[in-house]
């Protein structure tokens, strides 16, 4: 068996390659059936990586393509540790592709170090309206929000501790559901829909498409109101994609008074995920977010 398709198999299994996962996660279809606004059949998922492709920290990662069926992947901490907080993980790609494990399973893992769950969104790639690239993404992420917090009981979360976190697409994705808490990205579709989408924290590592032409400007279409959550954020100043983003939602976010930390580093440029580079100190921003999350209660057991 090949390596694409061991990775397949374990994703439709429900299996992640990272070895070093305790458990067997639980896998979720977010929709009753084919998503709102699907129009188009994909061919199968597949991952799209390549032998050529350049390694993160010396290892490879999933580029996981052709999604249609968004879907959630909860992993739980060890019971012991099990803080009752849970965290949305939306994986980058460009709306492309999803990083799933770099920027998606890797992040559970951690999550559940903390006592967190950790929930892998699988969200729709590629986009579907090119004039509205994060679209269906943000609708999925919306929808994830909604029924995880419907499941709280059912899977022993805190219903108002649910967090998002997102890198670079994903980090748009997350950003934009933090703040488009009244305007679903969709036409509700059953009882789940009548759950709020509003997530409780936010945390965007390197994130896309808050900028105006390369300002640190944030764009006309996106507002920042006092209902938005906390969040957190981790930029690169060498990031190809610009600083700026950061820049720009950090200061609306200050004009309104939500409760903010941005982290900016000199290097580490993009797509690092939580693998360590020891010559970068930009790979350690989880052991900041960990403070940040200790500081505002969310990794209290109940």
């Amino acid at each position: 068996m090949n390596f694409k398709h061991f990775v397949m198999c374990s994703l439709m299994l429900g299996i992640i390659t990272t070895s070093s996962l305790a458990a067997t996660p639980t896998i979720v279809n977010i929709w009753p059936g084919k998503p709102p606004g699907e129009t188009k059949d994909l061919p199968p998922e597949v991952d799209l990586t390549k032998d050529t492709d350049k390694l993160i920290a010396g290892k490879r990662i999933i580029k996981l393509g052709n999604v249609s069926i968004p879907q959630i992947a909860v992993y739980k901490p060890e019971k012991s540790k099990d803080t009752g907080a849970s965290v949305i993980i939306c994986p980058g790609g460009g709306h492309h592709i999803l990083a799933y494990d770099l920027e998606g399973t890797e992040v559970a893992q951690w999550f559940n170090t903390l006592g967190v769950t950790g929930i892998v969104l699988k969200y729709r790639v590629p986009f579907r309206n090119p004039d509205k690239r994060w679209g269906a993404a943000v609708a999925d992420a919306q929808r994830s929000v909604s029924l995880v917090r419907s499941k709280a009981a059912e899977w022993n979360l805190d219903p108002m501790r649910i967090g998002i976190c997102g890198f670079s697409a994903g980090g748009e994705t997350a950003g934009l559901t933090s703040l488009f808490l009244e305007d679903r990205q969709y036409t509700s579709t059953d009882d789940v829909d009548k759950v709020s989408c509003k997530p409780d924290f936010s945390i965007l590592i390197y994130p896309a498409g808050f900028d105006t032409k390369g300002q640190a400007l944030m764009r006309d279409t996106i507002k920042v109101t006092k209902d938005t959550p906390p969040m957190f954020l981790v930029h690169a100043f060498d990031d190809p994609v610009t600083v700026n983003n950061s820049l720009a939602l950090t200061v609306e976010l200050k004009k309104a008074g939500i409760p903010t930390e941005l982290h900016i580093y000199d290097a580490g440029g993009h797509g690092y995920g939580l693998r360590l580079v020891n010559t970068l100190p930009i790979t350690t921003w989880p052991k900041r977010c960990e403070e940040w999350m200790e500081r505002r209660g969310l990794l209290k057991k109940p």
